[in-house]
This record gives C-alpha cells, structure tokens and sequence, in this order.
C-alpha cells in the first residue's frame, strides 16, 4: 500500500492531492442529486466499489464534538449554559451550537497515515472516496476541502445527527447495500459495516472487534500505534511531579522531621500529584488547537492523537477523586487547600490564563499554595518570610516561562498569541519584570537572615549569608540561557535537568544544613 508523508505535508499546508483540482464538496443532505451523480459515474467506471472514510477516530484521531466543546468553554466558559440547553434537544442541536470554533484549523488535525493510504490507493485504482462523519456539515466541508480527496462527504446538520442506523440508512440510499466499502472505528460504526461490501476497522476496541468477526463479508484491521505507559506518563505529566517536592518545604524549614508529618507530606504529595494531572489533561483539552501549532507540545499524546481524547476526559474525574480521597484521609484542612488548588488552576485554564499579569501572578500562586499545603498537611505554621519568597520567586520563574514562549513565536515570525493577552513585542518588559521579581526574593531572603526570627531555628545563621550570592547566580544565569533560547518552555523543568541548577540546590542545602 502507498504511504503518505502526514507530518511533513500538513506542515508545509498541502493536501492529500495538491496535483489535482479540488472537487467542489457534496453537501449530504442533496441525496437525489448525490445518488443521481454516483449512478452515472458507476456506468462509466465500470461499478467499481467506492470506500466510505468515517472521520471522528479514523481519519482523524481525535473526536471533534469533545475539541469543539473544550475550544468554546475554554474562550467562553459561560456557554455552559447553552450547551447544556441545546443538549435537551439532542447531540444534532450540541453539535450546530458547536460547528464554529474561533480555532478550528483542518491543517494542524491529527490525520491517521495508515488512513490517509487507504485514501490514496483507492484514488489511484479510480474508486471514488467519500466522507461520511456524525460531525458537524461545516466542520467536515472544511476537512473535505482541505484534503481535497473525496468526491462528496455526508455529515450532521441541524437537526439529523448522522451516526449509527442514520448513517448506515444514508450510504444503502445513496450506493445500495454492500455496494461500497467503510472505514470505521468504534461501536457506532456497526450498523454501517453490516450494511458495507467490505470492513475496515482501525483502533477498534475488542468488544467491537469481537461484533465485528461475526459480519457476513472482508474485514481487514488497519495497523495502529498503540499507547503504552510511557505515552501515559507523559499525558499525566509525570515529569512535573518534581514541583510537588515543594510540599516538604515547609517540614524541612522548620526543622521537625517526625515520622508521622514525613508520612502526611508524603501523602500530600502523591495527592497534589494526581490532582495536578487530572488539571493537566484538562488544560490539554482546552488548548488542543493552539498546542498543535507549538513547536514541542504538538508531540503531546492528546494533541497528536496518542492517546484518544475520550481515555484523557474519563481520566480526569477519576484522577481527581483519588487526590480527593488521599487528601481527605490527611486532614480536612489540607482538602480544603488542595479543593482550592483546584479550583484556582481550573480557573486559570479557562480564563486567568487569558488575562495579562493575572496568568504569571496565579501561576506564582500556584506554587506558593505547593507550599502552604505542605505546611497544612504537616501541622507546621508557615513563615511570612517563606511565603513571600516563595510568591518573588515563583512570578520570577513564570514570566520567564512566558518569556520563552513569546521568544520562541517571535523567532518563528509567528503572530502574537490568540490564547495569551500578550504581543510578541512585550518580549523585553516581560524578561525585565522576571529579573526584578527573581532579585526581589534574593532581597526577601537577606531580610530573613538579618531578621531576629532566624536566630529561632539557626546557631550559625551568618553561613546563610552564601546562600545569596548562589540564588542571584542561578537567577541571572537563567535568564541569560532563556535569551539564548536554552531554556525549555517550562523553567522549573529546565531547572531540574540542569545540572549548574541542580549543583547549586545542593550547595544550598550543605549551607543551610552547616548553619543549623
């Protein structure tokens, strides 16, 4: 079978077939005049069988009623209230309120290649293709145009959703019973291939498959990568869990490493970790369009399509539930601040993200709470002094995650970000607004040394004083590398690859550890 090169065509904004014209799209419900069409191209060709591509989990590994939904909720989170109400009138009603998406671009979709073969081989033994989606008439028009492969594609429209019996009634109309072929995925697609010449099935779950076996006619099963493990992990954000270990700040501070706090940050971390990466998958579902066209995170398992979008939303509640159900078993309190950790870091999903300072301010805020959680779930009382470094130095580090993100659109003479109240041109207050927060906790933390209240915890707290020289350097050096474009999209996680930073936290430590 032909392979088609995905990746390197989509990215340079080509199609399935850029040698020949575009066919004008066959808008589905003309289905007299589509069955009038393929009757008389059926003479002339001989009756060569044409193949039905199904679109949602086949052509595309994605679902583009949840991409539509989190796209509308993530610019305009008060359609809640509309969605739900269109829903009373069924999923054709949900998906005509949703067929629009400020952000909707067919090019950056993640096209199956093993599909898109298919496709193309058809198309050079003369077979017409057709498309044949329960998405939006809209949505699919603009794919069809994009590929510019098909002869004509059938889709929902206001008032039809066009899956399952409806769909499979729809091709027996227009092409007869077994007289096309059909590219299916999942379960709704049973009725369509009782009904076609010949199944193909692709990332079919093993209760479809079992269904499947028992059809009269061919099936073929098309070849799919699978996610394992680590695919997961990397959707889970495993990586970022490292920010967690914020939580034993507070024990280490104050000095009182007992078993049983030892045992509750413990506790707390691995709850804070879940509920970071129920809110991760979240965030990911919100910024599907804008991750694709982003140099590193198109590789992200939601948005290329690794992992299906619907495992990632069940992900979710069950993720945040266990956190729930850890941090309920450490203290009522400590819930009630991871409760609104939560409810903080879905906030900034869908819209502080949006709002200019109002982002790097909450992400700082984010962080601090890391920290005021593991002081609730310790029983330890946190330190001004600590909160307010924490609070410098974390809005240092988020404007410069900012400061890469712009640079790297610059660099790429992109536009100015749709998702961020930032301009490509704010590059340089951005990185001076990072220096100042990141030497104001320098200036926080000489202040606590000169403080009478570190004479509490310290014998010889003037060996502190070497702690600063270190946290300037690392400060400066950062921003440095991050204006060499040396600094990954996440600060923090370039921080803990590092090992210049990694030297200097263990400099750090061996101080603070002398001065006690």
């Amino acid at each position: 079978m032909a392979r088609f090169d995905t990746q390197s065509q989509l990215q340079s904004g080509t199609t399935l077939d850029d040698s020949a014209p575009r066919q004008p799209a066959k808008v589905h419900q003309s289905s007299s005049a589509l069955i009038e069409t393929y009757a008389d191209k059926a003479v002339l060709e001989g009756k060569k069988r044409p193949l039905v591509v199904d679109l949602d989990g086949t052509l595309i590994a994605s679902d583009l009623l949840i991409e539509t939904a989190f796209s509308e909720l993530g610019q305009r989170p008060h359609s809640l209230v509309e969605i739900l109400a269109a829903l009373k009138r069924g999923k054709a009603a949900v998906k005509h309120r949703l067929c629009e998406p400020i952000d909707f671009d067919p090019s950056t979709l993640p096209y199956d290649p093993e599909v898109l073969a298919l496709i193309q081989q058809a198309k050079a033994e003369g077979r017409q293709v057709y498309l044949a989606s329960a998405s939006h008439e809209k949505l699919v028009g603009r794919i069809a145009d994009h590929l510019g492969a098909f002869d004509g594609w059938f889709a929902t429209n206001a008032t039809a959703n066009l899956a399952g019996e409806k769909k499979a009634k729809k091709l027996v109309e227009v092409f007869g019973e077994k007289s096309f072929d059909y590219v299916g995925n999942d379960a709704a697609d049973l009725p369509v291939w009782q009904k076609a010449a010949k199944a193909f099935a692709i990332r079919a779950p093993a209760g479809v498959r079992k269904k499947l076996v028992g059809r009269d006619g061919e099936i073929e099963h098309l070849p799919h990568t699978r996610p394992t493990w680590r695919t997961w992990a990397r959707m889970l954000r495993v990586h970022q869990y490292a920010k967690n270990a914020l939580i034993f700040v507070p024990l280490l501070t104050s000095h009182l490493l007992t078993a049983g706090a030892i045992a509750h940050a413990l506790m707390a971390f691995v709850a804070f970790s879940l509920c970071a990466s129920s809110v991760y998958i979240l965030n990911d579902l919100v910024d599907l369009q804008d991750d694709r066209r982003h140099r590193t995170k198109c590789n992200r398992p939601l948005a290329c399509g690794a992992i299906p979008l619907m495992h990632g939303l069940i992900a979710i509640p069950l993720l945040f539930l266990s956190a729930i159900a850890l941090a309920s078993a450490v203290s009522l309190s400590f819930l009630g601040v991871l409760l609104g950790y939560f409810a903080l870091t879905t906030a900034y999903s869908f819209a502080l993200k949006r709002m200019m300072i109002v982002d790097v301010i909450t992400l700082a805020g984010l962080y601090s709470a890391r920290v005021f959680g593991g002081a609730v779930a310790t029983s330890v009382v946190i330190s001004e002094w600590l909160l307010a470094f924490c609070m410098m130095i974390f809005m240092s580090l988020a404007l410069i995650k900012r400061y890469v993100e712009l640079a790297g659109r610059r660099d790429a003479n992109l536009p100015d970000p749709t998702s961020r109240d930032y301009k490509n041109s704010d590059l340089d207050i951005v990185a001076a607004l990072a220096a100042g927060a990141g030497f104001n906790a320098v200036t926080i933390f000489t202040l606590y040394i000169s403080s009478d209240a570190v004479n509490q915890l310290y014998t010889r707290p003037q060996i502190l004083w070497l702690v600063g020289p270190l946290l300037m350097y690392w400060i400066a050096r950062i921003l440095m590398l991050a204006s060499r474009r040396l600094v990954d999209d996440d600060p923090v996680v370039f921080a803990i690859k590092d090992k210049v930073s990694l030297g200097i936290v263990g400099l750090t430590a061996l101080f603070i550890v002398a001065a006690i």
